[in-house]
């Protein structure tokens, strides 16, 4: 086995510039808005882990198990040499690709990327272990942008998996889908799995489970910021909210003070006053039609080859050549 290599691009002083500059641009806009990027530290990745095991969430086991059926024709057509996994984190759906793609013979080398290179090198690790073979070659960036920073080099295939996608607005996901084409070569692929538009009552529900777990996440990314940037939010006192977004088709999670409050980021020199009942954005996440998904990827210079979608339509799996 080759031990993996791990490039890093990303060093944590990065992200807290990252996070000073988000914090600051979104804590004085109105209405308020912080990136749903920053939920996720070492809680909120353990919470998330929790929310894709509830009942009411959907996306991941439904993602998963579309992806154990089709994941043969995917590497038949692929025929990919190279994956690159963007926001691989534990690369736990990946393996599926990367048994199909190497039971094909013709994957040489798999390249993760993540912000996180503690994550990062232990997926690596694994992977290598997993599939000795495999030249594995982790980047720890961000894709939102950094993708210039992944290696060239072979047929390559992108796989940006998860519905991710779907948290950006739709001039981000432009620039990111025309980021994707200049990467790839013509002929090259990108594998996106996009959560498709549900009825509200499926939809809601996903983002605001019974048992709270998703509300612990959504104000985990006010503890984030007391830890990273020394605030003093008082997260108790903020309630989650979840809000289908039926003119932009996308799910809205808010959080919502309980009571006026003055907030203050000493890292930023920064005093954030709050209303009562005042609303701050945490995250969206958009839902597709097969059809819009097509048009994106038009716009970005890509042809849809392939589409699959679950028995209920609640998922797709789009795989797309570079032109």
């Amino acid at each position: 086995m080759t031990a993996p290599i791990v490039e890093i691009h990303l060093t944590d002083a990065d992200l807290t510039a990252a996070l000073r500059a988000d914090a600051r641009r979104g804590l004085t806009d109105d209405p308020k808005w912080l990136p749903p990027k920053w939920f996720y530290d070492a809680r909120g990745s353990e919470l998330f882990e929790r929310i894709t095991a509830l009942p009411e969430y959907y996306p991941t086991r439904t993602e998963r198990a579309l992806l154990e059926r089709v994941v043969g024709d995917i590497a038949r057509i692929a025929q990919a040499e190279v994956l690159v996994e963007l926001g691989a984190g534990s690369a736990a759906k990946t393996r599926l690709l990367l048994g199909a793609l190497t039971t094909e013979a013709r994957l040489k080398t798999y390249i993760p990327q993540d912000v996180s290179a503690a994550a990062l090198k232990e997926s690596a690790a694994a992977v290598a272990a997993e599939f000795p073979g495999l030249a594995v070659h982790g980047v720890v960036s961000d894709f939102t942008d950094t993708l210039h920073t992944l290696p060239r080099g072979g047929r390559r295939m992108i796989a940006f998996l998860g519905g991710t996608l779907g948290n950006l607005v739709p001039e981000e996901r432009a620039e990111f889908l025309g980021g994707i084409h200049d990467l790839l070569e013509p002929g090259e692929q990108l594998l996106l799995g996009a959560g498709l538009v549900v009825e509200p009552d499926v939809v809601i529900p996903a983002y605001d489970d019974a048992a709270g777990i998703t509300a612990e996440f959504n104000r985990n990314i006010l503890r984030v910021l007391n830890t990273r940037l020394g605030a003093d939010f008082a997260p108790e006192k903020f309630r989650h909210i979840a809000i289908w977004d039926d003119e932009h088709e996308w799910i809205e999670m808010r959080l919502a003070a309980t009571e006026p409050m003055t907030v203050t980021v000493p890292d930023l020199d920064l005093t954030v006053h709050f209303a009562a009942e005042e609303q701050l954005r945490t995250e969206i996440s958009a839902k597709f039609r097969p059809a819009g998904l097509d048009a994106e990827l038009r716009a970005a210079g890509f042809v849809t080859e392939r589409t699959w979608t679950d028995p209920d339509d609640r998922f797709a799996l789009v795989l797309a050549v570079r032109i």
